[in-house]
């Protein structure tokens, strides 16, 4: 008898266990391949399949040159990702090319979302709708080696407030080998990297100019102040050679690697660079002008839910993008990656504030803009191209500048058409 109810009870387990896996729900993740951001979100999917037993989610990744090829193919298919993560800038091509459906507003009330989030998460609206949530937002600053600063003499407390403090401290800092070529930069020149937002959001603006219209459907940046702020840039390395652009392929690289005394990056940096040993370095606000205006690019990667998603994954996928956009989420995320959490609450703490890693960067985000990419990638590209054009092959400042505003433009316009 006692053998009966042993048995009985043991298939009823079974049973019971049969059943919780019939109704289990699998998602899919996609993003990018970033150590530091796999390794969060890593983290953060055990943390919701804990507390969510019935949803287990697959993370994937690609590489970054890779990543939005892949998305579409996925979506042509008919397997595209349930969660996706895409840059602010790729908004419009992703909901030209049927990639993403707008946020529920069951799970994600537009008034909450507005009153929870710093205000550039409108850059993920169109019409009526949200088509994305941030965990994180970024900004730039100047990063500089303690350890180059001292051996030029200067103070590894007392970063460059100014433009003109900047390349004084440039100058001091470059070094050269026998032959008279750059050996350790004075700056990092790497317009691939993060300085065509410092150019076009930055430096157009302190000298006088804006870079587009309000609404960034016209290029306005063919001025007086855009080909000053040109020539600062390429006068780096043209005259000041303190930086060359391609040196060691990437800024972040010879920063990295001690082989440069500054570098402008974004808060994504902050956990890479924080895992190399014995390397010293301090972070401060871009420079201001000599007027003290200062200026600055804030961005940041969205989480968004794929456009052919619905049942039970679009339940599951709510679940997970309202966790992974949490204040919890983004703290984990803060401490992982080091880029900023997107909700007032979890970023403005005390905590953040005072410190003097994370302060410089939250400060930017009272004065920081956000470009309105049509093409982001397109966009970049271009200003790549109107620097070359000046450093590579001797065009004049003015004439290349008109050229990257007409192609520019061109760009904007044939987006808006379609």
């Amino acid at each position: 008898m006692r053998r009966g109810i042993l048995l009985a009870g043991l298939f009823a387990g079974i049973s019971v266990v049969a059943v919780n896996s019939a109704q289990a729900v699998e998602i899919e993740y996609w993003q990018y391949v970033y150590d530091t951001r796999v390794k969060a979100m890593d983290q953060l999917i055990a943390n919701f399949e804990k507390a969510n037993p019935d949803i287990t989610v697959k993370q994937t990744t690609f590489p970054y040159a890779d990543y939005q090829t892949r998305v579409v193919a996925a979506n042509l298919a008919g397997n595209g990702p349930d969660v996706m993560q895409l840059f602010y800038g790729w908004l419009d091509q992703f909901i030209a090319g049927g990639l993403l459906q707008p946020l529920p507003t069951d799970a994600f009330p537009h008034d909450q979302i507005e009153k929870d989030f710093f205000p550039i998460v409108s850059a993920m609206k169109r019409g009526d709708d949200y088509y994305g949530l941030p965990t994180a937002v970024r900004s730039l600053a100047l990063f500089y080696n303690k350890k180059l600063f001292q051996e030029a003499g200067l103070d590894p407390n007392k970063p460059p407030q100014t433009v003109d403090e900047f390349v004084a401290a440039a100058e001091k800092t470059v070094k050269r080998d026998a032959a008279g070529n750059i050996a350790v930069e004075g700056t990092t020149l790497d317009m691939g990297g993060q300085d065509h937002q410092w150019w076009r959001e930055v430096l157009i603006r302190q000298f006088g100019g804006e870079p587009y219209t309000s609404d960034y459907s016209k290029v306005t940046y063919n001025s007086d102040a855009g080909i000053k702020a040109l020539k600062f840039y390429t006068s780096l390395q043209t005259e000041k050679k303190v930086g060359q652009t391609g040196f060691m392929d990437e800024g972040q690289a010879a920063f990295r690697g001690g082989k440069a005394a500054m570098t402008i990056d974004g808060t994504f940096r902050l956990g890479s660079f924080g895992s190399i040993k014995d390397f010293e370095w301090g972070v401060t606000e871009l420079p201001a002008n000599a007027d003290g205006l200062r200026s600055n690019y804030a961005s940041y990667f969205a989480n968004g839910i794929g456009a052919k998603v619905s049942g039970e994954k679009l339940e599951a996928s709510k679940k997970f993008l309202a966790y992974v956009t949490s204040p919890e989420a983004m703290k984990v995320w803060l401490g992982t990656v080091g880029e900023l959490p997107a909700r007032r609450e979890a970023a403005l703490t005390d905590e953040n504030l005072k410190n003097p890693i994370y302060s410089p960067f939250l400060k930017a985000l009272a004065y920081a803009h956000t470009s309105l990419f049509v093409d982001e990638a397109g966009q970049r590209q271009n200003a790549i191209d109107m620097v070359n054009r000046v450093l590579l092959e001797g065009q004049s400042p003015e004439d290349s500048i008109a050229q990257a505003a007409t192609a520019e433009q061109e760009i904007i316009d044939n987006a808006k058409s379609k």
